[in-house]
């Protein structure tokens, strides 16, 4: 706005460009620069040769919100000397000292120590799952928000985490189960699931609840079913979908259901009980949406 409105009154024609390398913003026309720069949105030069390594003029690691100081540590040398190797006068001395002190004392913060240990914990669970950055960063976001709106008071950090993880992956549309979280981080489901209600209730986090079809994959893969069943067990779960069967549902029962029913269709030795340990549904729970789906589909399958 300030390059606005500086151009408008001196120059008549306002026409802005940016130079990627140097991050300038300056006018075609006067060739007035404004005073802010441009961020930079490309990717990282990580340079893998040695020629590569030598001509990448950016430097430090990338910004990130799973990091106590999101990627920006600065260290300030004990030396007394500046960067021609001179001698610090007496008052530039006493400056760096208070300053070496300041930054020493916000590195050892309690709220940098907690971010720290939460993010440890962050990076075990994230690993075990197997779940990309965007949802780590994610995570990572919620947790900072928790912290500022001061959730932490008594209750463990390991069950806020694993909630914060659980919550990521519904709003990224991520295929993860409660019980799936609960067992990466050693904690009981329902510990995990009163805190996950907790959460949504203060952060005003509603997120839409998964489609069976996201978990069909997985189980086949767990149950070790051809990929004949598992295109039949995506049909069966589109016609549950759509005579409404699955409707407040569990997705996961939904969708071990129908790789139950596509393994009968297809004569496959496959037992409920190796469907169940691939998917955490009971076998119990598969046989009763198995009899829902087959009474309300019929002759469809």
């Amino acid at each position: 706005m300030l390059t606005e409105l500086v151009h408008q009154k001196n120059c008549d024609n306002y026409k802005i460009i940016t130079d990627m390398d140097t991050g300038e913003t300056a006018c075609i026309n006067c060739g007035s620069v404004s005073i802010e720069k441009s961020v930079y949105m490309g990717s990282e030069n990580t340079g893998t040769t040695q020629e590569n390594h030598l001509k990448n003029s950016r430097v430090g690691r990338k910004i990130s919100l799973k990091m106590a100081d999101m990627g920006l540590s600065t260290i300030i040398e004990s030396k007394n000397k500046d960067s021609t190797g001179k001698i610090l006068s007496h008052e530039n001395r006493r400056m760096f000292y208070r300053l070496r002190m300041w930054d020493r004392n916000s590195r050892h913060a309690n709220t940098i120590q907690s971010y720290q240990k939460a993010f440890i914990i962050l990076d075990g669970i994230c690993t075990k799952l197997g779940l990309p950055d965007s949802v780590v960063e994610h995570a990572a976001y919620l947790f900072r928000k928790i912290t500022m709106k001061k959730l932490l008071g008594g209750r463990s950090t390991l069950g806020i985490i694993s909630a914060t993880v659980y919550i990521a992956c519904r709003i990224t549309n991520t295929p993860r189960t409660l019980q799936d979280v609960a067992h990466a981080a050693n904690i009981k489901r329902k510990n995990l699931q009163n805190i996950y209600r907790f959460l949504a209730n203060e952060l005003e986090i509603y997120p839409v609840s998964y489609n069976p079809r996201e978990f069909v994959t997985k189980i086949s893969k767990g149950a070790k079913v051809s990929e004949k069943t598992e295109r039949l067990a995506f049909k069966i779960v589109s016609l549950a979908e759509k005579n409404g069967i699955s409707a407040s549902k569990n997705p996961v029962g939904i969708a071990s259901a129908a790789v139950y029913l596509a393994v009968l269709r297809n004569n496959e030795k496959v037992s409920q009980i190796k469907i169940s340990n691939a998917s955490g549904i009971t076998a119990v729970t598969i046989r009763d949406r198995a009899k829902e789906i087959k009474k309300e589909l019929g002759g469809e399958i």
